[in-house]
């Protein structure tokens, strides 16, 4: 899972073949990956092996801060990444005026910044609540099973974290999804078939990707409350904490002939 993240991020770096605006978003996407298992999973295994199991709440909230900032980031990089693709296939001669390097450090900023800010309004609002129980049926710190403990009632703070999840998920997915929709307009306009199958093989790895991590999420933070239960929320949890990670740079990258054939070229000059 690391491993894979790690080496496209350095075969984007040392290839500047690869310095163009898809691959600079996918190694923002493997950064998040790498940070996102990293403030989960080693915790975890820690747990398992020790004795005491316990966590602070402080270290609870710093958990929570991560994984909610670093989880709207993927969102909305996700969705950035099909306009990139949007853009390419539909205004090809225009691409490199429009995603310029300034243009796409300034997405990845502003999604950055959104995604902190996000998570600290919401940690904020959950860590504040008195809590009833010291114990967290959960395999990590989440806020939905934080408000499970919660001694008041959280009909608000669930008002807060919909509210949340609909501004940045729904909009996401939903500017995603006209992304993709403009495209495969377009892609069915090619007369050529090879033309065609070539610009749905290029969307077909951002798509499973978004399916996947969108799926959960929503899953996740979406369904009413009265569907949900622990033993759901830790598997669906397990899902999009190590199995996206792990499955984005083999769907990305190691499929993709650019990346192969410059970590080749790296490799038989050592």
């Amino acid at each position: 899972m690391l491993s894979g993240n790690f080496l496209l991020v350095i075969v984007v770096r040392i290839n500047p073949k690869l310095h163009t605006p898809m691959y600079f978003f996918l190694s923002n996407l493997s950064i998040i990956d790498v940070s996102f298992s990293s403030s989960i999973v080693p915790l975890i295994l820690v747990k398992m092996l020790a004795k005491d199991k316990s966590i602070s709440l402080l270290e609870c909230g710093i958990q929570v801060f991560i994984s909610l900032a670093l989880g709207a980031i993927e969102c909305m990089i996700l969705a950035v990444m099909a306009y990139d693709r949007y853009v390419a296939i539909c205004k090809p001669l225009h691409y490199n005026t429009i995603m310029n390097k300034k243009f796409c450090f300034c997405l990845s900023a502003i999604t950055w910044s959104i995604g902190i800010l996000n998570s600290v309004v919401l940690v904020s609002d959950t860590f504040t609540l008195p809590f009833c129980r010291s114990q967290l049926n959960h395999f990590f710190c989440e806020i939905p099973p934080m408000l499970r403990i919660a001694c008041t009632d959280t009909w608000l703070n669930l008002l807060v974290v919909f509210t949340s999840a609909g501004l940045i998920v729904m909009s996401s997915f939903f500017l995603t999804l006209i992304s993709y929709i403009r495209i495969i307009s377009t892609v069915l306009k090619i007369r050529s078939s090879q033309g065609r199958h070539k610009a749905f093989s290029t969307c077909g790895s951002h798509l499973t990707v978004v399916t996947i991590f969108y799926g959960t999420i929503m899953f996740m933070y979406l369904r009413p409350r009265s569907i949900s239960t622990h033993e759901m929320d830790r598997v669906v949890s397990i899902v999009y904490t190590t199995v996206t990670p792990m499955l984005n740079p083999f769907i990305y990258s190691m499929r993709n002939k650019d990346v192969k054939s410059s970590f080749s070229s790296k490799l038989n000059r050592q």
